[in-house]
């Protein structure tokens, strides 16, 4: 083919060449805009672009427009509504009401986190002057034990959830490809999934708890007791998506590609890792995203009932406390557990992006 000499173009082929590539960078940005939930983005380029603005802007208001009005709407009848329920804490909070707690919650982690500042300092500076004066063995190292904050405790929710989700995979994956590839597999294992994959975490969470009791006897293990307890609660409850997809996947191969396998004499392991898995992928990841979500959702349920560290327990914490302020605190966690769950799916569908040219969204 031969290739175009730009200088050889006119003007208004010029042009539509940059245009044409143009597109073609915003066709690519867009799958990145999906990822990020910013699919208004690509209609609004095209727009600026000249493609079709009225048309474009059309797309824009649905993707765009029409999300915000609905929060709008939401926030007003919240607004408007919420000071004439009355509870046991007072009147239920409105948005501006809740932002407030939300600002003060900032606020007392800065402090906090100063006061451990403060307390590291104070404690290097008595430690170096006892070893200037040669008393190095009066020199101690003490942790900080002041309460954990805001975001201390939503970060430890999420290395909980993303323990328990990993562990879940691990088991669910190995398994689902078992049961996708074997018949006497699926047998097996069918009767147990459907047994066990409608019980609530709160019916696992003793069990969990009193079986880690009794085995986890270590003070200074890796771990500590109320995590690994929520953890696998988290385990036990998210697999099951992921199982049942990988199988779902895995048994839903083309045929051809299975005798192709075995025309080749392919061993069990080349068989799953080049043919089996990059054709399962999409509903693997599929059952991935609905296990992390399961397991966030679980997991709170779980830190509530165990009072172990996380959003669970701050929320509890608050319903117990009973002041002015608690209810307005909890609505600020229940829209931090509803963000993290959202950005939780956003990481699954980016990686689910790389690795598979699934559309599912």
């Amino acid at each position: 083919m031969t290739a175009i000499d730009p200088d050889s173009l006119s003007a208004a082929e010029a042009r539509e060449a940059r245009k044409a590539r143009l597109f073609t960078r915003i066709n690519k940005a867009d799958s990145w805009f999906k990822v990020l939930g910013l699919s208004f983005m690509t209609p609004l380029l095209k727009a600026a672009a000249g493609d079709n603005p009225k048309a474009q802007l059309k797309e824009v208001w649905l993707l765009l427009g029409v999300p915000v009005l609905a929060i709008c709407c939401f926030l007003a009848l919240w607004a408007n509504l919420a000071p004439k329920v009355q509870t046991s804490l007072g009147a239920v909070p409105g948005p501006a009401q809740v932002w407030e707690q939300a600002e003060n919650l900032h606020a007392d982690a800065q402090r906090e986190n100063q006061k451990e500042a403060d307390f590291y300092q104070r404690q290097e500076e008595r430690n170096a002057k006892l070893e200037a004066s040669g008393k190095s063995d009066k020199v101690k190292w003490r942790d900080y034990t002041g309460k954990p904050t805001y975001y201390d405790q939503i970060w430890t929710s999420i290395q909980t959830v993303f323990f328990g989700f990993l562990l879940a995979t691990v088991v669910a994956v190995p398994l689902g490809i078992l049961a996708g590839l074997s018949r006497v597999g699926d047998a097996a294992l069918n009767p147990i999934i459907q047994i066990f994959k409608p019980v609530s975490p709160l019916a696992w969470l003793p069990i969990v708890t009193m079986i880690v009791s009794a085995t986890y006897t270590t003070n200074d293990g890796l771990f500590t007791k109320s995590f690994l307890i929520s953890a696998i609660t988290v385990t036990l409850c998210s697999l099951w998506p992921t199982l049942i997809n990988t199988a779902l996947g895995v048994a839903s191969i083309d045929k051809d590609l299975i005798n192709v396998s075995k025309v080749l004499k392919m061993n069990t392991w080349t068989k799953i890792t080049k043919l089996v898995l990059p054709s399962a992928l999409p509903l693997i990841f599929t059952g991935l995203r609905l296990s992390l979500g399961v397991g966030w959702m679980v997991l709170i349920a779980a830190e509530m009932l165990a009072q172990n560290p996380g959003l669970g327990k701050f929320v509890w914490d608050e319903f117990q406390n009973g002041s002015s302020q608690s209810l307005a605190k909890i609505m600020v966690a229940v829209f931090t557990i509803g963000i993290i769950g959202f950005l939780l799916d956003r990481l699954m569908f980016a990686l689910q992006s790389l690795f598979t040219f699934s559309n599912n969204r």
